[in-house]
């Protein structure tokens, strides 16, 4: 695949993937040993990967994501995205605070076969955190 095919693939993880929760999506856009690394958590398997989904589309069901950059080099892709939201249900063990948030994060993407198949995520958390009322904020 080219660098452009590379970067549209990961466009639509985010916009039709993680912007929907749609699991079809997943089949076209994942490969079978999908594994996502997310920064200060365990690593996770297309399977816990589409739990963790699940479980943020319920927590915040108007998601929308927005893809700011995304810069490709041969079988990778470095993205950088926010999303936003409303919180309707429990997340992270934060009681639904009707909260509305933005959150940003950077990945690096490695493809294969035209699907993806390690991802490499940091997101701001912390910021998260503090928007949902779990952290205090300065000031």
């Amino acid at each position: 695949m080219s660098a452009t095919d590379n970067k549209a693939l990961v466009r639509r993880f985010w916009e039709d993937l993680v912007g929907t929760g749609d699991p079809l999506v997943a089949d076209e856009v994942l490969a079978p040993n999908y594994t996502v690394h997310y920064a200060g958590n365990p690593q996770m398997d297309r399977d816990g990967f589409m739990q963790f989904l699940g479980a943020l589309r319920d927590a915040f069901p108007d998601v929308t994501v927005t893809v700011e950059d995304l810069v490709a080099e041969e079988n990778q892709v470095a993205a950088r995205w926010t999303w936003s939201g409303t919180q309707k249900g429990r997340f992270l063990g934060i009681p639904a605070t009707d909260e509305a948030v933005v959150g940003s994060g950077i990945g690096l993407f490695r493809i294969a076969d035209g699907r993806i198949v390690e991802d490499f995520v940091q997101e701001d958390t912390f910021g998260l955190l503090q928007q949902l009322g779990a952290i205090p904020k300065p000031g």
